[in-house]
C-alpha cells in the first residue's frame, strides 16, 4: 500500500504548508488553508513528469547557438487575436485565456480552431460541455466544422495520450478547472489538481511543440481562479472582459513571454460569434455632437497602439458627511490623490462635492497618462464649462503639481491628428519640435498651467 500524506494547501496562491494554521505566510489571507491527501509514489510521478523548459534534451549550448528559425509563429486567422499573443501562434506555446461567464471565451476559441483545422491537425477537448452543445453552438455561428476533431475527457493522462497518437498541431482544453490527474487524490478544480493537471498538459506542448489552450475560470473580484502558480508554468495569459449587455468585448494580455504585455485586442460579438474591431478608437469615440462639460478625450497606450478614449466626470454637491469618490475604469485611490494635488497646487476644492468618473467603453485604464485627462474633466464638471471636442489631453500629474511626459507622446499625438483633432494638451517633454501638422499643441509644466484653459 502506498505511503499517503497530508499537505495543507493556500485556495488563494497554492502555497504549500506542512501543517495547519489560520493564516497563509505566502500571501497572508486567512482561512484559505485546504486539507489534500496525496499518495506519495503517485505524485512523485507526476512531478517528475513536469519540466518547465520542457525539450528533454539534456545538452548545454551557447546562448548565440539556439536557432531562432526553428519555431516560427503562424497566424490565427484573427488579427486583433494575433497582437494580443504577440504576432501569432509560437509552437511549444501553453495560452492561459480566462473571463467571466458569458464573456465568450469558448465562442473565440472554437472560431479560431474551425479556421485553424482547415490548414492544420487541431484537437479540441471539452469537459464541461456535450459534443453536442458544441456542434450547435458551431451550427448557430455557420463555422466550418469538418475539419476539427472533438474530444469529451476529463482524465489528463488520458488525454495526453490520445494527443500523443493524434500529434495535433494545437490543442484546447475547456476548461482546465475540471480537469483531474488519477495520481491526486483531490476533487477536480482544487489546487493540487489544477495544478499538476496544468503540469502534465505544459510538458507535453513542450515536448511535442504543440500550441495549447488552457480555459480558466475567474473568481467574483475578476482574477483568476485556480493556484498562482499556474501562471508561471504558462507563457501567455490573457483575459476577456466584457458585459453581457454590452457587444463589445476586450481582449488583454497580462503576460507574455514572446510580445508585449498589457496588449489590447477589441472584438465585437455578433450573432455570427466574435468579429474583430480594425479602429479601436472610433468605438470608444461616440460622442455627443453638442458639446457637454465633463468630458473630454485622452490618449492611452495599450500594448504597442495608442487609443483615444473619452472620460466623463460628474461633480454634485455631496449631501452627506463623507462624499463619494466613485471610479470606473480607472484607479479610485489614485482619483482621491490627484484631487488633493487639484486643491493644493491649482486652489480647486472638492472637499464637499461627490466626483463619478467612467471610461466610456468599459475600458480599464491603468497608466499613469490619464492623470491630466481626469483633473481637466473634473474641473469641467464642477464649473459647468465644456471642453471643445477638438481637443486631446493626456499627461502624468506629480505629486508637487508638475506635469511629467509619458512614453510614446508624439505617436499619441500623430494617432489623434488623424482622427481629426485639432488641438491638444501635453507635457512640454512629448512635445515633438516640428509641431504636428494639422494640431494646435499647448506644452505644460504645471497643474496650474492646464487648469487656467477652464
Amino acid at each position: 500500500m502506498a505511503k499517503r500524506k497530508v499537505a495543507y494547501v493556500c485556495s488563494d496562491c497554492g502555497a504549500d504548508h506542512s501543517k495547519w494554521q489560520g493564516q497563509c505566510s505566502a500571501c497572508n489571507q486567512w482561512n484559505t488553508l485546504q486539507e489534500f491527501t496525496v499518495s506519495a509514489s503517485k505524485s512523485a510521478s507526476v512531478r517528475e513528469g513536469y519540466a518547465g523548459g520542457g525539450s528533454g534534451l539534456n545538452k548545454i549550448v551557447k546562448l548565440d547557438e539556439v536557432s531562432l528559425d526553428a519555431l516560427p509563429r503562424f497566424s490565427s486567422g484573427m488579427a486583433e487575436f494575433d497582437r494580443v499573443l504577440g504576432g501569432g501562434l509560437v509552437p511549444g506555446s501553453v495560452n492561459l485565456i480566462g473571463g467571466h461567464p458569458g464573456a465568450g471565451k469558448s465562442t473565440l476559441l472554437l472560431q479560431t480552431m474551425c479556421y485553424l483545422a482547415q490548414h492544420m491537425s487541431v484537437l479540441y477537448i471539452t469537459g464541461e460541455e456535450s459534443l453536442q452543445q458544441v456542434a450547435m453552438r458551431a451550427q448557430r455561428l455557420n463555422l466550418p466544422t469538418d475539419k476539427l476533431q472533438m474530444l469529451t475527457e476529463t482524465d489528463v493522462e488520458q488525454i495526453v495520450s490520445i494527443a500523443k497518437n493524434h500529434t495535433p498541431k494545437v490543442m484546447v482544453i475547456d476548461s482546465i478547472q475540471v480537469m483531474h490527474t488519477p495520481g491526486v487524490e483531490s476533487a477536480p478544480g482544487s489546487v493540487t489538481q489544477v495544478r499538476e493537471s496544468a503540469a502534465l498538459l505544459t510538458r507535453f506542448a513542450k515536448q511535442s511543440d504543440t500550441v495549447l489552450f488552457l480555459v480558466g475560470h475567474v473568481t467574483k473580484d475578476g482574477s483568476l481562479a485556480g493556484p498562482k502558480v499556474l501562471e508561471h508554468m504558462i507563457d501567455c495569459s490573457i483575459m476577456l472582459e466584457g458585459d453581457s449587455d454590452n457587444r463589445f468585448r476586450t481582449l488583454r494580455g497580462i503576460k507574455n513571454r514572446f510580445g508585449a504585455v498589457n496588449e489590447l485586442g477589441v472584438f465585437a460579438m455578433m450573432e455570427t460569434g466574435l468579429k474583430e474591431v480594425k479602429n479601436p478608437s472610433s468605438i470608444f469615440l461616440s460622442r455627443s455632437e453638442k458639446p457637454v462639460s465633463g468630458s473630454i478625450v485622452m490618449v492611452v497606450w495599450e500594448g504597442t497602439r495608442p487609443i483615444l478614449v473619452e472620460i466623463q466626470a460628474l461633480v454634485d454637491e455631496s449631501h452627506f458627511g463623507h462624499p463619494k469618490r466613485v471610479a470606473v475604469g480607472l484607479d479610485q485611490n489614485r482619483l482621491s490623490m490627484l484631487l488633493a494635488v487639484m486643491h493644493r497646487h491649482g486652489g480647486i476644492h472638492c472637499g464637499d462635492q461627490d466626483v463619478y468618473i467612467n471610461v466610456v467603453g468599459g475600458v480599464r485604464v491603468s497608466e499613469t497618462s490619464a492623470d491630466l485627462a481626469l483633473l481637466l474633466s473634473v474641473l469641467s464638471s464642477f464649473r459647468d464649462n465644456p471642453l471643445p471636442q477638438d481637443m486631446v489631453v493626456f499627461g502624468e500629474v506629480g505629486l508637487s503639481g508638475e506635469i511629467r511626459p509619458v512614453p510614446s507622446g508624439q505617436e499619441r499625438l500623430k494617432e489623434a491628428a488623424k482622427h481629426g483633432f485639432k488641438r491638444a494638451i501635453a507635457p512640454k517633454a512629448n512635445i515633438p519640435k516640428g509641431g504636428i501638422e494639422g494640431m494646435q499643441v499647448m506644452a505644460v509644466e504645471h497643474i496650474s498651467q492646464a487648469l487656467e484653459i477652464i
